[in-house]
């Protein structure tokens, strides 16, 4: 399946779709080492070989589930990632996932930016139904941001992950297309 090529760019950052020749660069500059608080949000372990990241790379890039954008500074380093996944054709339905790679640039509202963008795309281009996300609740800054773009808590699983020092939530959100229609109204 050839996918579709979308890119927007807001104050000289870019969201493009990713592709195989970003493999290296998407490594060397986001995980050689990958930033402890980043891995700490997102839940991913924190150290990563380069034959891990880079085949797992070129194999989403043929995957017939998933969208994988990169998110790109002023400068073309690779900052950050914004996925839809796991999307399942019939139902009409995909998981949402945003991971912004270096922690001194959170908080800026280029995460905000690229989620809205990114759902944007997910009912405008992949006519899909819904985008479900999960987000720890030691991230309230995600939280926020998710609804913003109007994700919405469909329920809460208590405790099910550890945060390195205490129990936390899994906090689940999604957005309908029916939901979606009324943010573009009223824009």
């Amino acid at each position: 399946m050839k996918k579709i090529e979308k890119t927007w760019e807001k104050d000289n950052f870019v969201l493009r779709l990713a592709n195989k020749e970003d493999a290296e660069n998407y490594y060397q500059q986001n995980y050689n080492p990958l930033d402890p608080e980043v891995a700490r949000l997102t839940g991913c372990k924190a150290v990563f070989s380069h034959d891990e990241v880079f085949s797992f790379f070129l194999q989403c890039m043929e995957a017939d589930d998933r969208y994988d954008f990169l998110i790109i500074d002023p400068k073309g380093r690779i900052i950050g990632e914004s996925v839809i996944n796991e999307i399942d054709w019939t139902l009409r339905s995909a998981n949402f996932r945003i991971g912004i790679f270096h922690s001194e640039i959170c908080g800026k509202g280029i995460g905000s930016w690229a989620t809205q963008m990114t759902r944007d795309f997910a009912f405008e281009q992949l006519k899909l139904h819904r985008l479900e996300l999960d987000v720890f609740s030691f991230n309230p800054r995600a939280e926020k941001a998710y609804l913003k773009a109007g994700f919405k808590r469909e329920g809460v699983l208590r405790d099910a992950i550890w945060d390195g020092e205490k129990y936390a939530d899994d906090i689940l959100m999604a957005i309908l297309e029916d939901d979606w229609k009324e943010i573009k109204a009223m824009k």
